[in-house]
């Protein structure tokens, strides 16, 4: 079958940012980065971001003129400015020698000197060495507004013993801290291939046990984190838990495409949170948005290799999740194994509402476009249960590109309570080289606005 002049220009758009990103594929093995300008850090292959208001007349839909007041950017201005009076903390100082010995004691040592100084601090991480680091904590209330500068590298210890009596979640732990920023151009490597090798999702005779997070901000309000590399973390990259006022920006974050639950950015019970300008390539998802999660946006994001976009998974172990006020717009999806998905759990309560998709394109990504409330990450079939996640008001508007397989779109939604409010808006998702594709609805009532391909069945 031919494919109509509605199909063919999407194709021809989507040729010309390949070509601009994967032209250089034999020379550079990490062809996505060309998409990254090097002087602003913006994915020049991304849709723009999308700032205006929102002009959809369905106004049975609550997400109609949603754009969340992520944050107050004032806040962020002031801690953008240099001060004159600061006092510079050098982890060499206190004994750190960057050749491969354990620094964790030199590390603690210093950010107990910068963390009670009157006056504000930069805590230096050098460049040019490699510090070894077990695992540590850096804790507040500081005594003033703290910045940590990583510019050379920081190594975590590859022998999983140095874990035991400890928690073995968290690698390196920021908490408890207002107006903390982290940046500098320098690597996290979290030195991971140990634990994937002895992850249960490579050794399916092994117990299912925990890794550690490579770096986490647990209870941390009015931060920065941006412009670090971080990569092979032993399980998740970067995690957000219970922040708020959070500025997130040039971030890179790889490990391999076959690495076992290495998300690149989770983010749980955390307000008000901007994630912008950033390349994600892992084994798992490039986001995961989780429970308690709301004003969160994400904006010019390349993703890929990994699982996508998900906001879940949600109501696992009857439990009841809330995630509300979620935009992510702008982002360039490459051979990801999910696109953008909503998940949940059968057996789970609470909602999933006021979430918009915009400005987003796919690039040979399998399933593109999915809410799966009868998710089920398990060994054992999961059993069917009469409750779950409430998911509603959902947009999706100008989502285009190719499809790796022939199902683009899936609504698989509860039967005793199914999906409402959604919204399809100028989609066209069409197969990697040009064919059909479908669309499966179950339990799921939306409409649809402009042009809509595959044929929808909302």
């Amino acid at each position: 079958m031919g494919l109509s002049p509605r199909r063919l220009l999407p194709v021809s758009m989507l040729w010309l940012c390949y070509y601009s990103c994967y032209s250089s594929l034999i020379e550079d093995p990490h062809p996505l980065y060309n998409c990254i300008d090097s002087a602003t850090g913006y994915d020049q292959c991304a849709y723009p971001a999308y700032y205006g208001p929102m002009e959809d007349q369905h106004t049975q839909f609550s997400i109609i003129g949603y754009e969340p007041a992520i944050l107050s950017l004032d806040r962020f201005d002031q801690m953008d400015s240099p001060e004159a009076s600061q006092t510079e903390v050098s982890v060499d100082d206190f004994g750190a020698k960057g050749d491969g010995t354990d620094d964790t004691k030199a590390f603690e040592k210093a950010w107990e000197e910068a963390c009670n100084s009157s006056e504000k601090a930069v805590l230096v991480v050098p460049e040019n060495k490699t510090y070894l680091l077990k695992q540590i904590t850096f804790s507040g209330p500081c005594k003033s507004d703290l910045s940590v500068k990583i510019t050379g590298t920081i190594e975590a210890s590859s022998n999983r013993s140095d874990w035991d009596g400890l928690n073995r979640r968290h690698w390196i732990e920021f908490k408890d801290l207002k107006n903390l920023r982290v940046e500098g151009g320098g690597t996290i490597n979290g030195n991971g291939k140990t634990w994937w090798d002895n992850s249960c999702k490579r050794n399916k005779s092994l117990p299912c046990t925990g890794a550690p997070t490579a770096l986490t901000f647990r209870s941390c309000k009015n931060l920065i984190v941006k412009n670090l590399r971080i990569k092979d973390s032993q399980q998740m990259h970067l995690s957000f838990e219970r922040c708020e006022n959070v500025r997130v920006s040039d971030l890179i974050i790889t490990a391999p495409g076959d690495s076992p639950n290495t998300d690149g950015i989770h983010i749980t019970s955390t307000q008000k949170i901007l994630v912008m300008n950033s390349v994600i390539r892992t084994g798992d998802d490039c986001f995961s948005i989780e429970s308690g999660s709301k004003k969160v946006k994400v904006t010019n994001i390349t993703c890929g290799p990994g699982h996508g976009i998900s906001i879940g998974s949600l109501g696992d172990g009857n439990s009841e999740a809330h995630v509300s006020e979620i935009l992510v717009v702008g982002a360039n999806l490459f051979e990801t194994t999910n696109g953008i998905r909503i998940k949940t759990w059968q057996g789970g309560s609470g909602n999933a509402k006021n979430i918009k998709f915009q400005d987003i394109a796919m690039h040979n990504v399998t399933r593109p476009i999915i809410i799966d409330q009868n998710y089920c990450d398990s060994k054992k079939p999961c059993p069917e249960q009469g409750s779950a996640v409430k998911v509603s008001s959902v947009v999706y508007k100008n989502i285009k590109g190719t499809s790796a397989s022939e199902v683009a779109v899936n609504f698989n939604c509860s039967k005793s309570i199914p999906c409402e409010g959604i919204l399809l808006e100028d989609i066209n998702l069409v197969g990697t080289s040009g064919s059909n594709t479908t669309m499966s609805c179950k339990n799921v009532q939306g409409l649809n606005k402009g042009e809509v391909y595959p044929p929808s069945c909302l």
